[in-house]
């Protein structure tokens, strides 16, 4: 009898733990920063390449600023007039405009296009 009496009690003990429902409470936490408006403007200059070197510089002699110099920090897309991109190397005397954005040192060229 006193397996039986055992038995049982160890039954009742853990009857409640099998039939006992878990709960999971899920919390979100939601911040909101204000609100700030950033304007970038993409601008262009114009004229013939002087020295272009593939993914460092290109230097391009505008009409009413002489040479202007672009550091090219990443492969830049070059492209015609119909936006097709041109597979072969700027050569001296090529006429482009050159998009960027920024002034000065922190010019980041977008692309440049080839008028010819």
């Amino acid at each position: 009898m006193k397996k039986k009496t055992i038995v049982a009690v160890a039954c009742a003990l853990v009857a409640p733990l099998a039939f006992a429902q878990t709960s999971t409470t899920t919390t979100e936490q939601t911040t909101t920063a204000p609100a700030t408006t950033t304007t970038t403007s993409t601008t262009y200059t114009s004229g013939v390449v002087t020295t272009y070197e593939p993914d460092k510089t290109i230097v391009v002699r505008d009409e009413r600023e002489g040479p202007v110099s672009f550091a090219l920090h990443a492969p830049v897309r070059i492209v015609d007039r119909a936006g097709h991109v041109v597979k072969r190397v700027l050569t001296p005397k090529d006429r482009v405009r050159v998009y960027y954005t920024g002034t000065g040192a922190t010019r980041v060229v977008e692309h440049v296009e080839v008028e010819d």
